[in-house]
């Protein structure tokens, strides 16, 4: 199947944003020019313009200069339990490299975070994820046993474990996300190519199924040139009378 065409023109832009060729500050080519550049309709085009907008790369439009304002796609929320298709959002190619997978007894903070007892087994799991083939994040993840055991024997090199389980049936309803930042401890370093102390964003994420119950605690640590998170917030009319 054909990539479309307002996909091409995303990813063309994106790569001369990320490569240099457009600076933050600089403004790009105007829709006309961009209609002529690829033999396009300005509906591809504006389609592309609004992708790069919406992850944060560009802004303007409207009457308004459209100019780049950063060089690292932000992520939005309703992605992040998903690298691989954030990445593939992104015009990246996503990988990864299982480095150990366990079923034993989690930390005494996750089995109180997954709402299981101190005694009750768990999946747990670390793994490597790359962007075109460096190194970009370091996951741990921890599912309760009955949601976890069938990845001990799957193919977690081969694609997204949220995928994978919601293929099964597993019922990912809800995630509550917290950011922050983090020294690279000795693993994250060797793993992440980075020097110990290395910046690094952390988000920690609990996602319960449709009634509520944990089934997953993960904690993921992104290199600070790979990923940033942008939260936009709007106000109600029916917020303002509350």
């Amino acid at each position: 199947m054909a990539t479309p065409l307002h996909r091409t023109i995303a990813a063309e832009l994106r790569h001369r944003v990320r490569s240099g060729n457009l600076q933050v500050g600089e403004s790009l080519p105007s829709e006309s020019q961009l209609c002529e550049e690829f033999s396009a309709s300005r509906g591809p085009v504006r389609q592309a313009l609004a992708t790069l907008r919406d992850e944060g790369l560009i802004g303007g439009g409207q009457g308004k200069r459209t100019v780049v304002l950063d060089t690292v796609p932000t992520q939005p929320f309703e992605s992040f339990l998903s690298f691989t298709h954030r990445a593939e959002l992104t015009g990246h190619t996503p990988g990864q490299r299982l480095q150990e997978i366990a079923l034993r007894r989690p930390e005494p903070e996750i089995a109180a975070a997954l709402e299981i007892n101190a005694d009750d087994l768990a999946v747990q799991l670390i793994r490597l994820r790359l962007l075109d083939g460096r190194p970009a994040m370091l996951e741990r993840m921890t599912y309760v046993e009955s949601v976890g055991r069938p990845l001990i024997s799957a193919d977690l090199d081969a694609g997204s474990i949220y995928a994978l389980l919601t293929e099964q049936g597993v019922d990912l309803h809800s995630a509550r996300h917290t950011f922050d930042a983090v020294p690279a401890n000795s693993l994250d370093a060797e793993l992440l190519d980075v020097p110990e102390g290395y910046p690094l964003l952390r988000e920690r994420r609990l996602t319960t199924d449709s009634h509520g119950t944990p089934v997953e605690w993960s904690e993921d640590r992104y290199r600070s040139d790979t990923a940033t998170v942008t939260v936009t917030n709007t106000r109600s009319s029916r917020s303002a009378m509350l």
